[in-house]
């Protein structure tokens, strides 16, 4: 029998909060292992968007950790880890993690994710872009980080924003090649 797999996912203070909570839930429904790591921001605007606080998003995970713990088991390479998912990453996190700071747990586990070619993906959340984030993004990239912004696609014509957020973490989900994802694929015309 194969091992679970084990992601982590990092919310921080970006607008867009529900992009890590349903990437949450849908792991637990996928049976993958999750690790949460939240900062103080992240924690706010989760609370301000969704009414949530650090137990109900701690609730979501299997395991969480805080983020002053750059001893918890996911800052090194050593401890079994598939994929990482910050969602969504704020233009702090981002520059921390392209310029490879690791001054905490979350931009540490990024950086161990990367130093091990593990999958790294960062729901950058900010716009319009200025060119520091231009820059930040194009370093990330060429570390083997893949940049998501949360980006809607209407070819499916969804409905509602749940329909929205759900189909962008499915194709998240899908580029980490954790579980059986159902993003909506374009067939054609």
């Amino acid at each position: 029998m194969a091992e679970q797999p084990r992601v982590v996912v990092g919310i921080t203070g970006a607008s867009g909060a529900q992009y890590g909570v349903r990437l949450l839930e849908r792991l637990r429904e996928l049976q993958v292992h999750t690790h949460l790591v939240v900062t103080s921001a992240g924690v706010l605007n989760a609370h301000h968007e969704l009414g949530l606080d650090r137990q109900g998003l701690e609730a979501l995970a299997d395991e969480t950790h805080p983020l002053a713990d750059v001893g918890a088991c996911i800052a090194s390479g050593s401890h079994p880890v598939d994929a990482m998912v910050i969602a969504p990453c704020s233009m702090k996190t981002l520059a921390s993690v392209a310029h490879g700071f690791g001054d905490n747990l979350l931009t540490r586990a990024a950086d161990v994710t990367l130093k091990e070619r593990r999958r790294l993906i960062l729901m950058v959340r900010e716009t319009p872009f200025n060119l520091a984030h231009l820059r930040n993004m194009t370093a990330v990239t060429e570390m083997g980080g893949i940049i998501f912004p949360p980006l809607p696609a209407f070819y499916h014509r969804p409905q509602t924003i749940a329909e929205l957020i759900n189909d962008t973490v499915e194709r998240v989900i899908d580029l980490m090649q954790v579980g059986r994802a159902a993003p909506k694929r374009w067939t054609g015309l």
